[in-house]
């Protein structure tokens, strides 16, 4: 028999394993695969056995990526990225009802996700697909992307504001109370999660305490290029994260992650939609959708 030229598990589990993780749910994974909770979970249960590690801890209420799941969902996802690229620019876009949302791992997974399930439910004419990735947009690949930066002082009408909220020093209960963390100065001297995307401008550690007036020496930390991934691993009481207030999910409702103290700051930019070229009426309806105040109130939690 012939060698594989490549060492990978079936396409199948992988499929079942990057929709598993980006949707942080077996059972979401499974409708959007059109299969059962079982069979997803089988798949990935196969997939761990292969690899011999852990990809998800499973909780009564959920899943939650690994470490491990969570570096091989990155991989997976560059991989499916460059696959879906490929046959967009094969396929002739004809007319049609459908619409495709970029979005990063965070705001897909933390902000638009939930508020897509309540537009299919009052829209159920409109087909919504994601393009979920980090890297910059190709405007040919998608009819809205949801991005984060600066607004000109004369909005078009190709941008809708959608939030901006606070930035807040956030860690597990634990984390807090085993460091006694209850002033920015206390702050200052514990463990400190670092998010280093350098193809986004996210506000780091230096900056918030500049802003709050307050001394910072970069010290003992750990770093990573994923905010889902730095979120995690500050529930796993490894250190305190910058969190965006409206890229949490339920993190704060739950006591999953707390405010280590009181200050916070007012997020420099905003998350914006941009309606591009060429999209539908359907693109606009979405992005009429996810403006509205009522849409915002629908929160990840229900």
């Amino acid at each position: 028999m012939a060698k594989r030229p490549y060492d990978m598990p079936s396409m199948t589990s992988l499929a079942c394993f990057e929709s598993a993780a980006r949707h942080q749910s077996f059972k979401l994974a499974a409708a959007e695969l059109n299969v059962t909770p079982a069979a997803v979970s089988h798949q990935i249960k196969g997939l761990e056995r292969d690899l011999g590690r852990q990809l998800f801890r499973r909780h009564h209420r959920g899943v939650e990526l690994s470490e491990s799941g969570a570096y091989l969902f990155i991989a997976v996802q560059r991989g499916f990225e460059g696959i879906s690229d490929s046959v967009s620019q094969l396929r002739i876009r004809a007319e049609r009802t459908d619409v495709v949302v970029h979005a990063s791992t965070a705001v897909s997974a933390l902000w638009l996700t939930p508020r897509l399930a309540t537009f299919w439910k009052h829209h159920p004419e409109t087909i919504v697909s994601q393009h979920v990735s980090d890297e910059p947009v190709a405007t040919s690949n998608c009819d809205l992307s949801i991005e984060y930066g600066p607004l000109p002082e004369e909005v078009p009408d190709s941008i809708r504001p959608l939030f901006n909220g606070q930035i807040l020093a956030l860690g597990s209960p634990a984390f807090k109370e085993q460091n006694r963390i209850e002033t920015l100065e206390d702050l200052a001297h514990v463990p400190l999660i670092h998010l280093t995307a350098e193809d986004r401008d996210w506000t780091k550690w230096s900056d918030w305490f500049d802003a709050l007036g307050t001394e910072y020496e970069e010290g003992r930390g750990f770093w990573v290029n994923n905010y889902v991934v730095a979120l995690g691993a500050a529930q796993d009481d490894m250190g305190a994260v910058l969190g965006w207030t409206e890229l949490l999910g339920d993190r704060l409702t739950t006591g999953k992650l707390v405010p280590l103290v009181p200050e916070g700051i007012a997020t420099p930019k905003d998350f914006y939609v941009r309606i591009h070229p060429d999209a539908p009426p359907s693109a606009n309806r979405l992005a009429d959708w996810l403006t509205q105040p009522l849409a915002t109130e629908q929160s990840a939690f229900g």
